[in-house]
């Protein structure tokens, strides 16, 4: 599996709930493209001081999806892309 690292921001357009109500970003807008997601993955917090951040990973079928938040409100950065089709993972080298 290859995987890139991109560190931008985007923007989450749709969440979802767990059976334990926690939210998830359902559907996700980076670079002008839309990434429905079908499966969250792992979920982990982390405290680094006063400042929380939560890491998930998410699917959309294709590729693998490793986004983080702050658990404030302001936005989710996409850390990275890891994808076995090789015709994706190179369309992000430019990240």
């Amino acid at each position: 599996m290859k995987k890139v690292q991109v560190n931008e921001r985007v923007e989450i357009t749709s969440i979802g709930f767990r059976k334990n109500m926690i939210a998830y970003p359902r559907r996700m807008e980076f670079r002008g493209k839309t990434y429905d997601f079908i499966d969250a993955g792992l979920r982990c917090l982390v405290r680094h001081g006063e400042r929380i951040a939560e890491i998930i990973t998410l699917s959309d079928g294709q590729a693998d999806y490793c986004l983080r938040s702050d658990n404030q409100g302001s936005g989710w950065m996409l850390l990275s892309i890891a994808s076995n089709n090789m015709i994706i993972s190179e369309s992000y080298q430019a990240c």
